[in-house]
């Protein structure tokens, strides 16, 4: 027999909370892991069906929870939120590739966003699988540090994909302002300045590795040299 209740007291970190029935009585234990898939991750006052059961310990927990008046305009969002997304991470990639085949950016700039942002997406993937798992769960922090060192494009394409992290809007403002912090850096670079900049780094690396001193002579480890002992 299915019933229906508000979620409350959800802990979307630790991935579970309490269900408040409509016919009144104790509250439910549920955990994410008992939502069926191809679902929207729930939040704070969601209606929920769900069937009753018992732990070991005889307490109250839901089993096949559903959210039944979130699936639908869900699912039209979470395609459009996949395809902006996608086209935005798309279009940033093919300025990357222009500016390089113009010279106006370094080649190894679209390789290193290439390999970040797979670094990211499955950072996403990971921390997903372990929120539906019950299991340890990776920082928002590290999430976020990822995006900022130019992985930003497969942590944007991860979020609606994988249903990931896209009812938190904090963490959104968060993703949007590294995307901002991170095109505006890959603008100021196309620009002369910024350009001289960027260029400039490796040609500083290079100068300042051949003009380090170089160690002469015989020397031990500890960069005393060994002076020959002369006898008659």
């Amino acid at each position: 027999m299915r019933h229906q209740g508000k979620l409350t007291r959800w802990k979307d970190e630790q991935g579970y909370g309490f269900i408040v029935p409509d016919e009144g009585g104790e509250d439910v234990f549920v955990h994410i892991k008992s939502f069926k898939h191809r679902q929207p991750r729930p939040v704070e006052n969601d209606t929920v069906s769900y069937v009753v059961a018992t732990d070991p310990d005889g307490r109250l927990q839901a089993e096949q929870v559903v959210l039944p008046n979130r699936i639908r305009p869900r699912r039209r969002r979470h395609i459009q939120a996949c395809s902006f997304n996608f086209i935005f991470a798309a279009l940033f990639f093919a300025f990357l590739i222009t500016m390089s085949a113009a010279h106006r950016l370094p080649v190894e700039m679209v390789s290193v966003y290439l390999i970040m942002s797979a670094v990211s997406f499955s950072a996403y993937a990971i921390d997903k699988r372990a929120a539906i798992h019950g299991n340890w769960r990776t920082p928002e922090t590290t999430l976020h540090l990822l995006d900022l060192f130019c992985g930003w494009p497969g942590g944007l394409v991860a979020q609606p994909a994988l249903q990931h992290k896209t009812s938190k809007r904090p963490f959104l403002f968060t993703t949007w302002l590294v995307v901002t912090l991170n095109c505006t850096v890959v603008l100021w670079t196309v620009f002369p300045q910024g350009n001289r900049l960027l260029r400039s780094i490796p040609q500083y690396l290079e100068a300042k590795e051949k003009s380090s001193p170089k160690v002469e002579g015989d020397q031990s480890d500890f960069g005393i040299q060994i002076i020959p002992n002369h006898s008659d």
